[in-house]
């Protein structure tokens, strides 16, 4: 009996000292969500919503045209500020129809490098976490120097078309208004086309033609494809020895029994506690109930090598907040490392079920 009793107590006294070496060494959560950037789509101009062009779920390129909003309106408020510019410039004895035609030329030119700027800012923030090839950031670069060409040139087109007016004539105060009143105008109406600011997929689609659309107010949710990873959720003890880089395998509930190796791409360095504290008063910790205080959890932004953008030709569909599990290796102990790998494995079969 006594030789039992022992016999426990060392089985205890084993599984506890691994469970401590194990907890900083190769933890594990089951507390992680697939993430992406959810966009709200908001329209820029207030009016009737005439045409839907995509459907739920579809995936949708950068520049996509999304939504049409009727431009009518718009159209009546572009014309009458041409005819406005028109009549400025009659009277002081020149002519508008080159200035209107550069006008609508860096409209145009601004909206593409507007959109271009979106797109190129995930792919060098990508770049510059070594998760895509030199030569995509470079083709960025390309497309963005051709955009950044273009509304210069127009800029020129504009300027030089402005100086065939006369140095009097442009100055003259009626001739200025009736430029911004254009310029706004031809805005206005370019927003009546709502685009994809990135590859993506729609989501959550609740609008048909027929609704209203307000300025300022969410259309619809789009989902930023370009940029996918898991946050994973652990406690302060399991990351003393994590660092960015460090090996994960990660098992996604989306797809039960396989195993998907990741790395460590950075830590968040606060969250909310539930105490929170208000300016010009004292700090107001959490409370703690029992002996043992609640560890607090700081997210962990992961990333799968490969996946880092969702394609409909990957192996792996990923759904937005779909749950994961995540191990990290944080040492190169192949003891630990092995039973780690073990468990996960016997996780991903288990995901199965559950």
């Amino acid at each position: 009996m006594r030789k039992t009793i022992w016999t426990t107590l060392a089985v205890i006294l084993i599984f506890l000292v691994w469970y401590l070496v194990a907890d900083r060494k190769t933890p594990f959560t089951g507390n992680a969500r697939v993430k992406a950037v959810a966009t709200q789509i908001v329209p820029q101009v207030t009016g009737t919503v005439t045409e839907v062009l995509v459907e739920n779920g579809q995936i949708v390129s950068a520049g996509d045209v999304l939504i049409r909003i009727d431009s009518r309106p718009y159209e009546i408020q572009r014309d009458k500020a041409e005819a406005d510019l028109e009549e400025a410039t009659q009277e002081v004895g020149a002519s508008s129809a080159e200035v209107r035609a550069a006008q609508a030329k860096l409209a145009r030119a601004q909206s593409d490098l507007d959109t271009m700027r979106i797109q190129t800012e995930r792919v060098f923030a990508l770049e510059k976490k070594g998760l895509i090839a030199v030569s995509k950031a470079d083709d960025a670069r390309g497309q963005l120097a051709e955009s950044e060409a273009n509304y210069e040139n127009a800029k020129a087109d504009l300027e030089k078309a402005k100086q065939r007016l006369g140095e009097d004539g442009i100055e003259n105060p009626k001739i200025q208004r009736a430029l911004a009143a254009l310029a706004d105008a031809e805005l206005n109406l370019e927003w009546t086309e709502l685009r994809a600011p990135a590859t993506g997929v729609i989501s959550n689609l609740l609008i048909a033609p027929g609704t209203y659309a307000r300025s300022g107010q969410d259309l619809l949710t789009f989902l930023d494809a370009t940029d996918v990873w898991i946050e994973a959720y652990f406690t302060e003890n399991n990351l003393g020895r994590a660092s960015i880089g460090s090996p994960v395998d990660v098992v996604l509930d989306m797809h039960p029994g396989k195993i998907v190796p990741g790395v460590i791409e950075s830590f968040s360095a606060a969250v909310s506690s539930s105490g929170g504290d208000e300016p010009g008063q004292l700090a107001s910790p959490p409370s703690t109930k029992g002996f043992l205080r609640e560890p607090e959890r700081f997210p962990v932004r992961i990333v799968l090598p490969g996946y880092e953008a969702g394609s409909t030709e990957d192996d792996l569909r990923f759904q937005l907040n779909g749950q994961a599990d995540v191990i990290m290796y944080l040492s190169d102990n192949s003891l630990l490392n092995l039973v780690g790998r073990t468990y996960i494995r016997v996780v991903s079969i288990l995901s199965y079920a559950y």
